[in-house]
Formats: C-alpha cells, structure tokens, sequence
C-alpha cells in the first residue's frame, strides 16, 4: 500500500469518526442511534470491515467520553459495523447484504451483548437479556434504510465506484471488466 492511499485512508477514515460523533445525538436515546448505523453502513462499503470497525470503535470511545453515552455506544457499533463491511465483501458489493449485516450485527448481536456489559459494568440489574432488541433493531433498520438510500443514489449517479477506486479499496462495479 502506497503512502498516499493510506494518508487518503485515514484521512477518509477521520471523516467518519468526526461525522458519526457530530450526527450521533441526532434522534438519539439510551440504546437508539440511528445515525450510528448509517455511518457504519457507509464506512463499511467505503473503506471495508476493518476500518468500519475501527470507526466504529473510535466513534463510541470519544461519545463515551464527550457526550456520557453508556458502553451501549460500544455495544451498539461494533458487532454490526464488522459485519456489514464483511457481508459486502462476502457478496462481492451487494448493498443490501451490507445493510443485513449491520442489522443482525448490531440489532440482534449487539443487543444481546449490551445485556452483560450493562448489568455487570453499568449497574442495571433490572433489565433483561432482550431488553434492547426492540430499539437496537428499529434503528439499525432506520439508520439501515438511510443508508441503503444515500448508497443506492451514489451508485446510479456513478459517484461511489469512482470514489472507491480513488481511496484504493476494492471495488465490485459490475459494469466494469477491469475490476
């Protein structure tokens, strides 16, 4: 990997954890961050499975931080962002497949997680092991639907794969044979 498409990497990189704690109070409560997803989503499909981890680390250390959002901010993030740039790899770029992953990452598997981190560490013994399910779920599914928009309107107007090939990350154009 050459210095300057790692310089573009990281800088891109940068840009999604700045967006994701600017937007993440937007429609946000305890265990409901659709915003989140939508960066997930998109840094998935831009820069791939580990950096969207990355990302989505980051991300929820600095709203910890700043803004005293419980480990939900961890819990929430990082199962699905993984997974959302892994399926879209998998599928060789299928937009959708990206929004499945991080909708059973982070509304079935980050939900459950919370469950353990939330009664050990935060001290909410009165919960139960699904009780995030149903907000984790509506808003990866709203963050989810956001981005599959905002992706879907890149690639008809020919804007995302141009964008992937100048970062140097893969890119599945199937209208293209050079790939």
């Amino acid at each position: 990997m050459k210095n300057r498409q790692k310089i573009l990497i990281l800088v891109t990189l940068s840009m999604f954890v700045s967006i994701g704690v600017v937007i993440s109070p937007i429609l946000r409560f305890e265990g409901f961050a659709p915003t989140a997803h939508f960066v997930n989503i998109v840094c998935s499909v831009v820069l791939g499975p580990w950096y969207s981890l990355a990302n989505a680390i980051i991300t929820a250390i600095i709203r910890m931080s700043l803004l005293n959002i419980p480990p939900l901010a961890i819990t929430g993030q990082v199962f699905g962002a993984f997974l959302s740039g892994f399926l879209y790899r998998k599928s060789k770029g299928s937009i959708l497949a990206c929004v499945i992953g991080e909708i059973i990452g982070t509304g079935i598997i980050g939900s459950i997680a919370s469950y353990p981190v939330m009664t050990l560490l935060w001290g909410k013994g009165d919960i139960t092991w699904y009780f995030y399910l149903p907000s984790f779920l509506i808003a990866t599914i709203m963050g989810g639907s956001v981005a599959y928009i905002f992706l879907k309107t890149l690639q008809r107007a020919k804007v995302l794969y141009p964008i992937q090939r100048n970062i140097g990350v893969n890119v599945y154009d199937k209208s293209r044979r050079d790939n």
